[in-house]
């Protein structure tokens, strides 16, 4: 079943954005850089191609993510026109001070106090907006917190007397056209836990840990013999760290947590889930009957 989650809040946040794109110069798109394709709001793309605005990527969490799969996403986004992809970490205290300038670089005709270069900071929920917000600000003026959706309002900033930074809530889409692009939001806590089941995507990020970094989970988890799917990589990993259940059974549940927890903090090791190249195979093969298929678009 595809997972679904857009709060009702969003839909406000959906047409302010609109409404701010107008009087925007550079679109600054936040994206996990451990799912750089699933994480890419669509409606980010469409508003920001309506105005023809300028848009600046930024691959946050760079830490967490496979250095050689990140420069491969990088080297795919700065081939698209108007397009400039960054990874950053914002553990790393210079990097987010340096999007002012990539954003200064896209948009060289504003940026002085008749004209004063306008950004807006967007992207889908808890994929370190505010945390960037703080860090480019140097101070805290933004909620941050381990869970979507913390904020709900668009916020205006007066970075300089030629600078103007807009901040918005992380907004979903109204209905996610691919069901893995759910999983994948879900892995890394995107979306709300009321729209999923752990288990399940538990189970399907250690269907792709197995296939992808097997030598990491062996190494975590002190596993000599790895599982051949998500379930009984759990199976074995509630065994490994004694998690049994009254009947005797096996308590699924929190090895599931226990898998999702340590991907999410970095703890398995420096991880991708998606290449521009498995991204592209992926569209092709959950294509729907009648629709035109994806891997002929110019963009993921």
């Amino acid at each position: 079943m595809s997972i679904q989650w857009f709060p009702g809040h969003m839909v406000a946040a959906q047409k302010k954005a609109a409404e701010t794109m107008e009087f925007t110069d550079v679109v600054i798109e936040v994206l996990d850089a451990r799912i750089p394709g699933a994480s890419q709001n669509p409606m980010i793309k469409e508003l920001g191609a309506a105005r023809q605005r300028a848009h600046l990527k930024i691959l946050n969490k760079s830490d967490l993510a496979d250095p050689n799969v990140t420069e491969q996403w990088i080297h795919y986004f700065n081939k698209i026109p108007q397009t400039k992809a960054v990874a950053i970490s914002c553990k790393k205290v210079n990097e987010p001070k340096k999007i002012l300038a990539h954003c200064q670089t896209l948009a060289p005709h504003r940026g002085d106090t008749l004209k004063p270069l306008r950004m807006m900071i967007m992207g889908v929920p808890n994929v370190g907006k505010s945390t960037l917000m703080n860090a480019i600000l140097n101070r805290r003026i933004a909620k941050v917190g381990d869970e979507p959706a913390i904020t709900k309002q668009q916020q205006r900033h007066q970075i300089n007397d030629h600078m103007i930074l807009i901040d918005t809530p992380g907004m979903m889409w109204p209905k996610i056209r691919y069901p893995s692009d759910g999983d994948l939001l879900a892995a890394n806590n995107n979306i709300g836990k009321n729209a999923y089941f752990e288990e399940e995507i538990a189970d399907k990020l250690g269907g792709i840990l197995l296939e992808q970094y097997p030598t990491l989970l062996k190494s975590r988890y002190k596993l000599e013999n790895l599982s051949t799917d998500g379930i009984a990589l759990l199976e074995s990993i509630a065994k490994k760290k004694g998690f049994p259940l009254k009947n005797h059974g096996i308590d699924l549940e929190r090895a599931a947590i226990t898998l999702l927890n340590d991907y999410r903090q970095g703890l398995l090791g420096r991880i991708s889930l998606e290449t521009p190249e498995s991204r592209m195979l992926m569209m092709s093969r959950q294509t729907t009957p009648g629709e035109e298929n994806p891997s002929q678009d110019k963009e993921i």
